[in-house]
């Protein structure tokens, strides 16, 4: 399996990629049901995609700041 990571952001702006492979590796098994886990939806919960001139954010309930959450009031008309 062949996991990539990549981080954008921050103060300066720098993006951040690695890769791990799990093939061969003696901690393969946990490496792949901890990345199985960490993509898994939550049942029943809402994605958004927020786009502001062209710059989008994808989040998923619940995992939202209280600001994220007005906005998405504020725009749907409706609860986050």
């Amino acid at each position: 399996m062949l996991i990539t990571v990549t981080r954008s952001g921050g103060f300066a702006g720098i993006e951040k990629e690695r890769e791990l492979d799990t093939t061969g590796r003696r901690d393969a098994p946990r490496w792949e049901d901890l990345a199985h886990r960490a993509v898994a939806s939550i049942a029943d919960g809402y994605h958004y995609r927020i786009t502001v001139d062209g710059r989008a954010v994808d989040l998923q309930d619940p995992y939202l700041s209280e600001d994220q959450k007005e906005l998405i009031r504020g725009v749907l008309g409706e609860g986050a």
